[in-house]
């Protein structure tokens, strides 16, 4: 595993519990708006799996949880041994990932490795080549999206929205093609050094916007939440 950050301690990263979130290094979508483009980059210094295992051990009685994310974790060859290894001490997993993976995404759920989701949606699929800056298969993103309205697992599906990439209709148009789903979160962008794209580029959402794109999608999916 390339994992090139940790954040020891989170209370928002995995809604309802206390979580310590790695970050694996490499992605392989490079959207502007990224704010970790260092992990993007593989830029840092490895953090050895060891590390990882003993500190968790050492918190069981603080933290419920172990959130994996990017980069993109799916990308790393030793992910499922890593979180069998993780789940035999007892902690939830929650992945973070862009749903390429569709074939490891559905293994992990039916071997209940993991317990939540938050799958990216970068765009509109008509949209996503011009997002992503990369070639897409669609279809791997389509068939992660309905392996989680199977509702096999907890998940959210989240979208990062600047005005410069999506309008207030992409945004609709997502909110139609994940029609139902449990949860839809928007990321409304923040502004920082490391941006992928570089700084000062993009606008974020003002408030009253936000409230009304959330009023526009929140009969099409059943929770609409803004982060």
């Amino acid at each position: 595993m390339n994992i090139l950050g940790i954040e020891k301690s989170s209370f928002i990263d995995y809604p309802g519990n206390i979580c310590t979130v790695i970050f694996t290094g490499g992605c392989n979508f490079k959207c502007s708006y990224c704010h970790n483009s260092s992990i993007v980059n593989n830029i840092g210094n490895n953090i050895d799996e060891e590390e990882i295992i003993t500190y968790l051990k050492k918190r069981k009685k603080f933290v419920d949880a172990l959130c994996i994310s990017g980069g993109e974790p799916t990308l790393q060859k030793d992910l499922y041994e890593f979180i069998c290894r993780v789940k035999k001490e007892g902690f939830l997993v929650k992945l973070d990932t862009n749903g390429t993976n569709p074939n490891l995404l559905k293994k992990l759920i039916n071997e209940k490795l993991i317990d939540y989701v938050a799958m990216d949606i970068k765009a509109p699929l008509a949209k996503y080549l011009s997002i992503t800056e990369t070639y897409v298969s669609l279809e791997n993103i389509k068939e992660s999206i309905n392996i989680l309205t199977q509702n096999k697992v907890d998940y959210e599906f989240r979208t990062t929205i600047c005005k410069e990439l999506l309008s207030i209709e992409d945004i609709e148009t997502i909110a139609k093609e994940i029609k139902g789903c449990k949860k839809y979160v928007l990321q409304n962008f923040r502004d920082g050094e490391t941006v992928l794209g570089g700084q000062n580029k993009f606008t974020s959402y003002n408030i009253e916007e936000l409230k009304e794109i959330e009023k526009t999608i929140k009969l099409l999916v059943n929770k609409v939440v803004i982060r």
